[in-house]
Order: structure tokens, then sequence, then C-alpha cells
């Protein structure tokens, strides 16, 4: 974990210019998640896990977030976000707080299975879990795992498939699945934002939405 934190800190630079350099693939991301998030009551209080630079958190509105790397989590706080510093399997958290959590980096967590337990605590009941990723069995998803040792960010990644995420979920005790999806073609060939598809198996960066019960 301690190796995937000091990446990240050290190289919040280059990942703030990959966003600059894909903006559609991003944009495209922002608008799967939104389309989720318009299902949401309004004035609900929800928290971004793992929330980096806070890119997606500002996007979205969310106003707090958790984040293990402090060098990422003081760029959130200059766009504006509270950030507690924190790792997705030990949330600092108390019980039955939120009604929404976000993730948006679940291939760089230590354990999944762990984290989606403590985004389930933290919930109020019929609270939303909403997860963005990119799917190991389209494109894109097969591309960054035949480079992932040559990557700077996705060295210690670990990508998942749309059934593996809905298992684990369901293991966690979430219910009611809703799916879309977004990033169609490899990413040197999206340029320009493109608007998600509902379900998935076509998109590289899918968008499950599900309610703790």
């Amino acid at each position: 974990m301690m190796n995937q934190i000091n990446i990240f800190n050290e190289n919040v630079e280059a990942y703030e210019a990959w966003y600059e350099k894909f903006r559609e693939v991003y944009q495209s991301e922002v608008a799967a998640l939104k389309e989720q998030f318009l299902k949401l009551p309004e004035n609900i209080k929800g928290i971004e896990v793992g929330i980096g630079t806070g890119r997606f958190a500002k996007e979205l509105g969310i106003k707090e977030g958790v984040e293990p790397a402090n060098e990422m989590a003081a760029l959130a706080i200059k766009r504006g976000i509270e950030v507690v510093n924190g790792t997705a399997e030990n949330l600092p958290m108390r019980d039955m707080y939120f009604d929404f959590v976000l993730f948006v980096t679940i291939c760089h967590l230590n354990n999944v299975k762990r984290a989606f337990k403590e985004a389930y605590r933290i919930l109020k009941p019929k609270g939303s879990i909403i997860i963005g990723f990119i799917d190991k069995d389209q494109k894109i998803g097969k591309t960054y795992e035949e480079n992932k040792l040559r990557s700077t960010f996705f060295k210690y990644a670990n990508f998942y498939s749309v059934a593996y995420v809905t298992k684990l979920l369901k293991e966690a005790g979430f219910k009611e699945f809703e799916y879309n999806q977004t990033l169609f073609g490899e990413l040197d060939e999206i340029k320009e934002v493109q608007l998600p598809k509902q379900g998935y198996g076509q998109g590289s960066f899918v968008v499950v939405k599900a309610l703790k019960k």
C-alpha cells in the first residue's frame, strides 16, 4: 500500500497532466457518473473514497473525501473539498452517516472486498454506493493490463470485471443494481465527449449504482 501512496504523492503533476491530455475521456467518465448521480435525492450527504486531486468530486458537487496520499489531497483541498486522511479499507467515519459513497479508483485499492464492507457500514439504510471503474474485459482495460508494468500509476493496479464487482457488492449486502457505460474505442481514438449508454459490455468505463438494504 505504501508503494501505491508514494507513487501518487510523487507524481501529482503527471496525474493532472493525464487529465488534460485525455480531457474528452475524463469528461465522458464524468458524464456517465452524472447520469447515476441525477437519480439521487436532493440535499444529501455523500463522500468520495480515494478522492485523489478532487477532479471528479468537484465536477459532481461532492464536498468531502478520503485520501491516503497527502500531496493529492492538498490539491483536492485547493479545489474546495474537505479531505480526511484515511484508506478505503478502514474509513475514519461513523456508522450510517452518509447517503452515498463514490469510488472511482477501485483498481488501486488493497482490498476491494473490505472497502465495500466499509462503504456499507458508513451508509444509511437505502443509501447508494456508486462505483466508476475500468472494465478489465473491454478494450482499454485489456490495454492497461498488458502495459501495467511500464506504467507509473498502474504498476500495482488490479482491474476487475463487472461480474466480479457485482459479486463483491452483493456479498457486502448491496442490492438493486443499475449500470451504464462509456469510453467506446481506444483512449487515443476518443476525441469528443461520449454520451453514456445503459448496461455494460461495450464501454471500457462502467458505472454501477447499488443500494444498501
